[in-house]
């Protein structure tokens, strides 16, 4: 099989939430277990850390494997989902696992997925697992997928567990309230293992806390212990200077090419990991640290994130698709001078619509567009539902096909906006 007909065959064959939604997730870590029992259980082969939260994980884990790079070593990343290229889900120092390592598991392993009927995202966290096993990583970056205690990824021992903020995202099967959710992020908290919370918020403080102490595992609240801020710092330049008081190693300083608002938590959430990995006997340098903070995008490849694709029109892309991320955008669109709003935006259908629709600007210019997925929203009924709450715009179903109307519309001065959907923005990077 060549590489394209392999992935047909996992995308279609294999229940694949990105596609299809709800149907391809599976309530239980049974299917993990036998598949990783059938491959020798590689999880437990490599050392590893586990970030989960409703927004920041992959930003954060991407900074956490560019900083591991950058102390020298051998670092496995896992994320989901991918933007354009399948690869993107599993690297090792950057690189994507290659495409004959893709072909070989899957043509070894069909008649394993007959038998224990994988879904997608659990076949991608045996061949990660494996991958980082056989190529000797001395540390993977694993990032949950959905959740955390019924989560794929949930079944390794890391070195330190992160949980970056709580947000109402997948509501249908994490729950309807913060606590209930937090509940399920907290999962991956581990006897005896620190873990560190990015945000502090009323309302899941104490879900982590007694978690935390359920399992005796030390817990640490980054923006109790360290202040932030940013220097110099404009919304439509190219970086920006991070500033963190640390009361015991004093001002740290950083560079680095992810400017949106948001990153603020992430960094301090990063910094607060490094501390606790030092502590565990990591070698990490103050050197290593700033230089994974502003080599992040050229180590890891991370894309969506605020980043700018154009100027005169400004054309921005994100990958914020609930209302936690929509209002840190809306914020930071906010501070950008111009003179029309162009926003082109597309949703999946499993997700709060109109909650986030009843937060969007009036003033802007809407293109309802949809991505190339079943779960997509159809762009016709999203700008019926947005007519609603007082937006107008126009149905252009293709997703380079409505930016290349919003820029066609636009004048020098304007600013358009990409997103509402992690793959709305794929479709234009």
């Amino acid at each position: 099989m060549t590489y394209q007909q392999v992935l047909d065959f996992l995308f279609n064959a294999l229940p694949m939430f990105q596609r299809i939604g709800g149907a391809a997730y599976k309530k239980d870590l049974h299917n993990t277990i036998a598949l990783c029992r059938a491959l020798g259980d590689p999880q437990n082969k490599f050392r590893s850390l586990h970030v989960a939260g409703t927004n920041g994980k992959g930003s954060t884990s991407h900074i956490l494997a560019s900083v591991l790079m950058e102390a020298g070593y051998r670092t496995g990343l896992y994320t989901s989902p991918h933007l354009r290229d399948f690869r993107e889900r599993i690297r090792i120092n950057g690189q994507m696992i290659p495409e004959e390592k893709v072909i070989a598991f899957t043509m070894a392993r069909r008649e394993l997925f007959r038998e224990i009927e994988p879904s997608f995202f659990e076949m991608t966290v045996g061949l990660a697992f494996e991958y980082f096993c056989e190529e000797q990583v001395d540390i993977a970056v694993i990032e949950t997928g959905m959740g955390g205690r019924l989560d794929s990824t949930n079944i390794i021992t890391p070195e330190l567990s992160l949980i970056t903020n709580i947000g109402w995202d997948h509501t249908a099967f994490l729950g309807n309230t913060l606590p209930e959710i937090a509940g399920e992020k907290a999962g991956i908290i581990k006897a005896g293992i620190p873990v560190v919370i990015s945000e502090t918020q009323p309302e899941t403080e104490e879900v982590f806390r007694r978690k935390a102490a359920e399992m005796q595992a030390d817990i640490y609240f980054a923006d109790q212990l360290y202040d932030i801020s940013v220097r110099s710092f404009t919304a439509d330049a190219p970086h920006a200077d991070y500033l963190l008081q640390d009361p015991e190693a004093g001002l740290q300083v950083w560079e680095s090419p992810l400017t949106g608002q948001y990153q603020l938590q992430n960094i301090r959430g990063v910094y607060a990991a490094v501390v606790q990995l030092r502590k565990r006997g990591w070698q990490i340098s103050d050197e290593a640290l700033a230089n994974g903070i502003r080599k992040v995008k050229s180590n890891t490849g991370l894309r969506g994130r605020w980043e700018i694709l154009q100027q005169h029109p400004l054309v921005i892309a994100d990958t914020g698709h609930n209302k936690n991320g929509i209002s840190y955008i809306l914020q930071q669109l906010g501070t950008i001078p111009h003179r029309q709003l162009h926003m082109v935006i597309g949703m999946v259908n499993d997700k709060d619509v109109s909650g986030i629709l009843q937060m969007l600007p009036q003033d802007a210019f809407y293109y309802f567009t949809q991505a190339a997925i079943p779960r997509a929203l159809d762009a016709g009924v999203l700008a019926e539902q947005a007519a609603a709450f007082g937006l107008r715009g126009r149905v252009i179903p293709s997703v380079p096909g409505a930016l290349e109307e919003a820029l066609r519309q636009a004048d020098t001065s304007d600013l358009i906006f990409v997103g509402g959907s992690t793959f709305v923005a794929a479709e234009v990077l």
